[in-house]
């Protein structure tokens, strides 16, 4: 196996691969930068390493001081986590050239998907079905317009180093096409250093679902089943289950998808954890979307259904090991689903909401799973992404498991800053989402019918906050918390304004 692995990346998901990498009694090093110096991850690691100021351009985006960390500590592999240096080929190169173990696929294998339109040449050269649409970057306008008409409105406009909802714009008219195309380009230029953009038929109403594959280093690839990421707020996915209500109840769908995700990944060359990502629509047609050439975010639901575990398995793949699991030994399980924990504030568009967390409580019992990079006295930096936890749980069925997250959420608190915990909650309980009815556009359509919020559902809120302030007012050391404190009530008074 390896004699150290470095874990180039911060929060819950390197928590995650450092509890995997303590269980194969391999030593971890944790990067971190000014503001993480505190951070869950270093704690969580045997060795930590200071890599720059808060920025990521200049910390977990500097290959060279990653690398340069490695060789301080004798680490013989880099762990990649998700984001970050993730996809980055030249990353990926670089270790290969330092003699570094990159936990993840080859350089040539994310540089033949990490381009949107290199992926989908890709994908129809393996036989996969794609969206209609252009295979190379639009040369300009009067292009954009005269594809636009052939495959008819509303179109997708894309960038092709994308990712993240970056530089995609949805257009319904010719008359809207080139504000669109100017826009899309330019954010596309600030997000990925690339202005380049292609144009795919928009699928109205579509379902997001992605396939999980595993190959290894001798040309043995398999699939582990289908994640439906439908639930969506500006294109991130916030919730995800395995399996999909919709794949589920169409026959062979499932079989279908996951032979077309496996043709991609060989046809690619690919080797480690990936994901082949589909738009599916009711009658369960899919279409190539794009691949991740990384460890996903959601994994944690594909754990709990087919009882793989995906970061010991890119342990295993990066060494060289065979992968010993043939596809029809694939089973799947009951039902999981996954909320993502944000610091943020659903009733201003989910703006980011950093500080200091006071309080957290979190669930336990069966069938309740939670990838934490947070703790009491942690201040959440405004500097990256701002997931605090994912939340998963898992039962024999859809229904017991939504049930389950229900209770999960439930128990679930934190104070001291804002968080969409109470968001999910009145989600699990909205009567579309619990029959399956989903697609990308579904959060829009839930916060126009969710029912306003009355003075007797928001008094147990303020109630809480009013008894945390007075708690704490009753001690001695109060001086540091009490401007915290005031912003509590107020948050808590304003939102009983509404």
């Amino acid at each position: 196996m390896f004699r150290k692995v470095l874990v180039a990346n911060r929060g819950e998901i390197a928590v995650r691969v450092m509890r995997a990498l303590r269980e194969r009694r391999i030593p971890s090093v944790a990067v971190y930068s000014d503001v993480d110096r505190g951070s869950l991850h270093v704690r969580s690691a045997d060795e930590a390493i200071h890599i720059g100021p808060a920025a990521s351009s200049e910390s977990y985006l500097r290959g060279d001081k990653i690398l340069a960390a490695a060789a301080e500590t004798g680490a013989d592999a880099i762990h990649p986590g998700y984001g970050f240096l993730s996809e980055n080929a030249e990353f990926a190169q670089a270790c290969a050239d330092a003699g570094v173990t990159f936990i993840g696929p080859s350089a040539a294998a994310i540089r033949a998907m990490g381009s949107k339109t290199a992926a989908r040449k890709l994908a129809i050269e393996a036989g996969a079905p794609v969206v209609p649409g252009t295979s190379e970057a639009l040369a300009g306008v009067e292009e954009a317009r005269k594809v636009a008409a052939e495959i008819g409105y509303p179109v997708m406009l894309k960038a092709a180093a994308g990712g993240g909802g970056k530089g995609m714009r949805l257009v319904h008219t010719e008359a809207e096409l080139a504000g669109a195309l100017r826009d899309a380009s330019s954010e596309a230029e600030r997000s990925f250093k690339n202005s380049e953009i292609y144009i795919e038929k928009a699928i109205v109403r579509p379902r997001h679902i992605e396939i999980q594959v595993l190959g290894d280093q001798h040309g043995h690839v398999i699939h582990l089943g289908e994640r439906e990421c439908s639930i969506q707020r500006r294109h991130q996915k916030v919730v995800e289950e395995c399996p999909s209500p919709l794949v589920t109840s169409i026959p062979g769908m499932r079989e279908k998808m996951g032979e077309a995700a496996v043709r991609i990944a060989k046809h690619a060359g690919y080797y480690n954890a990936g994901t082949i990502e589909f738009l599916a629509n009711d009658q369960g047609e899919f279409y190539f979307l794009e691949m991740n050439t990384r460890l996903q975010v959601e994994h944690p639901v594909t754990e709990l259904v087919t009882s793989m575990d995906l970061v010991h398995w890119q342990l295993r793949i990066a060494a060289g090991e065979h992968l010993t699991v043939k596809q029809e030994e694939v089973r799947w399980n009951g039902w999981a689903m996954e909320c993502r924990l944000y610091a943020e504030d659903p009733e201003t568009n989910f703006l980011p909401s950093p500080g200091l967390i006071q309080q957290l409580a979190t669930p336990s019992g069966p069938g309740i799973r939670l990838d934490s990079g947070v703790y009491p006295g942690w201040t959440v930096p405004m500097d990256y992404d701002p997931l605090l936890a994912k939340l998963a749980t898992w039962a024999e069925t859809r229904e017991m498991s939504i049930d389950r997250m229900r209770r999960a959420l439930s128990e679930t608190s934190v104070l001291g800053i804002r968080t969409n915990i109470e968001f999910f909650r009145e989600l699990m309980a909205d009567p579309e989402f619990r029959r399956g009815a989903l697609h990308t556009g579904f959060i829009g359509e839930f916060l126009e019918r969710r029912p306003a919020r009355t003075l007797d559902e928001e008094l147990p809120l303020l109630a809480a906050i009013v008894a945390a302030v007075h708690a704490r007012s009753s001690k001695p050391a109060v001086a540091a918390g009490t401007k915290q404190q005031s912003q509590w009530l107020a948050d808590g008074l304003r939102r009983l304004q509404r």
